[in-house]
């Protein structure tokens, strides 16, 4: 069955349309893009016009995984990872651990490290009921600095770390492999 193409009217209420669409869950989907289409001036009569042209898709985001491949699953729980590299972010500010991490980050992509220990430090004993602080506030804020740092594709999954690297206190940050 052939397609056909969105008269102009078709087109501004499919726009509206569009536009009033929200996801259902929207913290568990990548962003969609509409397809910008291009709608040329009303030919004359007696004349086709051409066909509207849709702007390429955006490439797909790759996002950590919850679940690794078995032989990683056994060696983060049994503590058998060796961490390549560690940063210790606790005792900083906010932004100077955003920083920090951002700057290590990169400097791990460039020199091929593959496991990251991030230290973020475990809150105080007898912390208020509130899950920001009684996470921490380094802690409550690093998922976020990492889904929206630039080498975000290249991370392949955040795990909470063995007791011997710090337990509740750090993270693993397992990197993807060059292409």
């Amino acid at each position: 069955m052939a397609r056909r193409h969105l008269s102009t009217d078709e087109q501004a209420l499919w726009s509206a349309l569009a536009r009033t669409v929200r996801p259902l869950r929207p913290q568990n989907r990548a962003p969609v893009a509409v397809p910008v289409v291009t709608i040329d001036p009303p030919a004359k009569k007696g004349v086709a016009p051409p066909p509207a042209r849709l702007a390429p898709p955006p490439a797909p985001v790759r996002t950590p995984a919850a679940v690794l491949d078995t032989g990683w699953e056994k060696r983060i729980r049994n503590g058998a990872v060796s961490p390549e590299m560690s940063i210790d972010l606790h005792g900083h500010s906010l932004s100077a651990a955003h920083a920090r991490l951002h700057q290590a980050l990169g400097a791990a992509l460039a020199q091929g490290v593959r496991v990251i220990l991030v230290v973020t430090g475990k809150p105080p004993k007898g912390a208020l009921s509130d899950s920001a602080a009684r996470r921490g506030a380094i802690r409550a804020e690093i998922g976020h600095w990492l889904e929206t740092s630039a080498h975000a594709d290249r991370i392949a999954s955040v795990r909470v770390a063995h007791p011997r690297h710090g337990g509740d206190g750090a993270l693993y940050l397992i990197l993807r492999r060059k292409k």
